[in-house]
């Protein structure tokens, strides 16, 4: 008579974090484990859409990495499918395209020897009275760091229209998180290194798969799935029923699973409201305060072979409300089926049920077709087709009272004994696509190796760090060049990443 099966482990949300777990539990562990996904598809906001034949990503998605884990984990699924790219990116500011990386003679020739010469005297009055106590927001952290001019010309508009918020109200963690090296020395000096000397300190190229970067995550999928795993798609989890201190079972897709372990992705708020018995109050009011940006991308097909030779462009104009263009074409040509046309992503960001949001269709892409006219990038009368994509709860907010809260549901959380939580929304960490992975490789050691490694602390203090690779380096690397002064702030630069 065979004893009772033995009961799998969950893993809550097919996204890129996710979807790691799975696959190495699949592939390696040796024990069951099912994947809970509320979508139709995997990927979550790394996913790539098709519509017409045309692919789109929700957002840009790099593939790059100093983690050698990660790297190889990419080779190891697409293999030559995962495409080395040339990388070109501009600023779109007061009318003006600004070459990013910067080269000086563009930067004085756009900006102009007075501004430069304002935001010099602003840099040199901060760093003189700079006060060495920790600063609590956004605003202060930068201001002390490159001077008030700078942030008002490059730094407010822009992280503001990404945000949501006031930069008086996004902690000074977020910044130190992600650009706590840079200097505006650095910034100057990478200008000048740039301006024609043959040294190119910021990264070139980068990886790419070959049909957008749903690919890598569609084949993960379909690896989980042939080595025995399951993966439910359209199985929105619904409650997550404790026992005893631990996760008894998981209840999604109207079927109820018992389970060994949990592995969750799914946004922290999202999780104290599923769990039964519920939490306590002071942990239910913590869930709720916690704030998301929500995020739309509109795909417009153009008539044209190439609108523009980069693959995004950061708009800093505080007239238009996109953020952020995509070119899909200057990522991969197969992303775009019809050699006569080009396509783009205008991408907005926005809160849930406000004006662009709750827009129809039709609005938005007339909306984006306006914009995109009036920037200069694409004729309104060569648009053929747009199309819309909503993504809400796509970026933490790391407002005010975040880290009290976050604080307060982590203590609660931890007393769940079998039940991790990994990746962007699962920590409410503004986490890039190798650091939810790596969260998802370190909860699979705590379960298949019995080690305690804490997940809240990966990508704790780490910068990215973008410098040409060494032969004997796995991907990117350096200690010397943040990653920020690519992406992060793009022309001081701008608050919001590529990924």
């Amino acid at each position: 008579m065979g004893g009772r099966p033995e009961r799998p482990i969950a893993v809550l949300g097919a996204g890129p974090a996710g979807l790691t777990a799975g696959y190495v539990l699949a592939r390696g562990s040796g024990r069951p484990v099912v994947l809970f996904e509320a979508d139709h598809q995997v990927g979550g906001l790394a996913r790539t859409v098709m519509r017409d034949g045309y692919r789109f990503d929700l957002g840009g998605h790099r593939f790059f990495t100093k983690s050698h884990e990660v790297q190889r984990l990419w080779q190891e699924v697409l293999g030559d499918e995962l495409l080395v790219r040339p990388r070109l990116s501009r600023i779109f500011w007061r009318g003006r395209f600004i070459d990013y990386p910067l080269r000086l003679k563009d930067v004085v020739r756009k900006v102009g020897p007075v501004e430069l010469a304002r935001c010099s005297g602003s840099y040199a009055a901060a760093i003189a009275r700079r006060d060495p106590r920790a600063h609590e927001t956004f605003e202060e952290w930068v201001c002390a760091r490159f001077g008030r001019r700078l942030f008002e010309l490059f730094f407010k508009s822009y992280t503001e229209k990404v945000w949501g918020v006031p930069t008086s109200e996004i902690r000074a963690e977020w910044a130190a998180q992600r650009i706590r090296t840079l200097s505006f020395g650095r910034v100057l000096r990478a200008a000048l290194l740039n301006d024609g000397d043959g040294v190119h300190s910021l990264i070139e190229e980068f990886h790419y798969p070959r049909l957008g970067p749903g690919q890598m995550w569609e084949a993960m999928a379909a690896e989980i799935v042939g080595a025995g795993g399951q993966l439910r798609l359209g199985a929105r989890v619904e409650r997550i029923e404790l026992d005893g201190g631990q996760v008894a079972a998981v209840h999604a897709g109207g079927a109820r699973v018992e389970t060994a372990h949990a592995i969750s992705s799914l946004p922290l708020r999202d999780v104290v409201a599923l769990t039964d018995p519920s939490a306590p109050g002071a942990v239910l009011d913590a869930a709720h305060g916690l704030r998301y940006r929500d995020f739309i991308t509109v795909a417009l097909v153009v008539r044209g072979d190439d609108l523009f030779p980069d693959n995004w462009v950061y708009v800093h104009d505080p007239e238009v409300r996109v953020g952020r263009i995509q070119n899909f074409r200057a990522w991969s040509p197969y992303m775009v089926p019809d050699a006569e046309c080009t396509c783009v992503g205008l991408e907005y960001f926005c809160f849930e049920g406000d004006d662009l949001w709750t827009a129809t269709d039709s609005e938005l892409v007339a909306l984006a077709t306006r914009e995109l006219d009036r920037i200069g990038l694409g004729r309104a009368d060569r648009v053929e087709a747009g199309h819309v994509v909503r993504v809400p709860k796509a970026y933490p907010i790391y407002d005010v009272d975040y880290e009290a809260r976050v604080r307060t549901i982590r203590d609660w959380l931890e007393g769940i004994a079998n039940l991790q939580q990994i990746g962007r929304n699962g920590l409410h960490r503004y986490n890039n696509s190798d650091h939810s992975m790596l969260t998802a490789l370190r909860a699979v050691e705590n379960i298949r190796d019995g080690t305690a490694h804490d997940l809240w602390a990966v990508n704790c203090d780490s910068a990215y760090h973008e410098e040409r690779r060494a032969p004997e380096q796995p991907y990117l690397s350096a200690p010397e060049t943040p990653r920020v002064l690519c992406d992060e702030l793009a022309p001081a630069l701008g608050g919001q990443s590529i990924e």
